[in-house]
């Protein structure tokens, strides 16, 4: 069994951050740990109060986990500080894991920033370069590159400007284009490669990012090439949107067990 570490948040509504990733690698069959960066007071209506964990119980999650278990892919999340994400970058250059998965999450569905602003620098300069994949969405693929995104051609050139940023490989999320479609952009330094996707209509994608890095992260340490794995896990989240559940009052979070649930027939459409 595979041994997958999630660097993030804690969602306490449960469909984002470390318990969607959590969720996520249990999906994919291997087994899943946790540093928490920041705690979060939220809930399918947005989020009302973040609480930033200590850069030193950062360290030391990092050092308890690395020191005594091997870790076979990391999934970086929410990291809200400049402080943080140092201590992070520190823990991941002592430890040198083999995969690296980075969302740069920034900003919540319901508007809350994510990342400070005066962070994101930050975490180009310390994680981006550390980073085997990272997955932005368009608005987080703008912040990064400093220019608008509105077509296809604009995230092709978006892919080229991330990887030249350091990182190896970039995955440009198309879900916020205005098409009937929702095809990504992977591009790894040297080869460009679109990945169709089907628009699903719902209401319930509440931690879609934070389970598409993680499956990437958990189908990466499975052995599977990065072409493979983007499909793959584009594969998942869009079955897990389409039984998405309906909880709360506002976006309700995508089904991570949908397969298993349906296998071992106790599945409720």
């Amino acid at each position: 069994m595979k041994h997958l570490l999630t660097i993030a948040g804690s969602d306490s509504s449960g469909g984002a951050g470390i318990q969607a990733d959590l969720k996520t690698f249990a999906a994919h069959g291997t087994f899943g740990m946790s540093v928490i960066t920041a705690v979060t007071a939220q809930n399918t209506c947005g989020v009302m109060k973040v609480q930033d964990i200590d850069p030193d119980i950062i360290t030391a999650q990092l050092d308890a986990v690395f020191g005594d278990i091997a870790v076979d892919a990391v999934k970086i999340g929410m990291v809200s500080r400049s402080e943080s994400i140092r201590a992070i970058a520190a823990g991941l250059r002592k430890w040198k894991p083999a995969m690296v998965v980075l969302d740069p999450v920034m900003v919540s569905k319901s508007g809350y920033d994510l990342l400070h602003p005066e962070a994101c620098q930050t975490l180009l300069g310390e994680l981006l370069p550390l980073a085997t994949l990272v997955t932005p969405n368009l608005p987080e693929a703008e912040k990064i590159c400093g220019f608008s995104i509105t077509n296809e051609p604009e995230m092709e050139r978006a892919g080229r400007a991330i990887v030249q940023l350091g990182a190896r490989a970039v995955l440009v999320k198309g879900g916020h284009l205005a098409t009937d479609r929702s095809d990504d952009y992977l591009y790894d330094g040297s080869r460009g490669i679109w990945i169709p996707g089907r628009r699903v209509s719902s209401r319930n994608t509440h931690g879609t990012g934070c389970t598409l890095s993680s499956a990437l992260a958990a189908d990466l340490a499975r052995g599977l090439s990065l072409e493979e794995a983007v499909r793959a896990a584009k594969a998942y989240v869009t079955k897990a949107i389409e039984h998405g559940i309906a909880l709360g009052h506002g976006v309700g979070p995508t089904h991570h067990f949908v397969d298993l649930y349906q296998k071992a027939g106790i599945f409720e459409p």
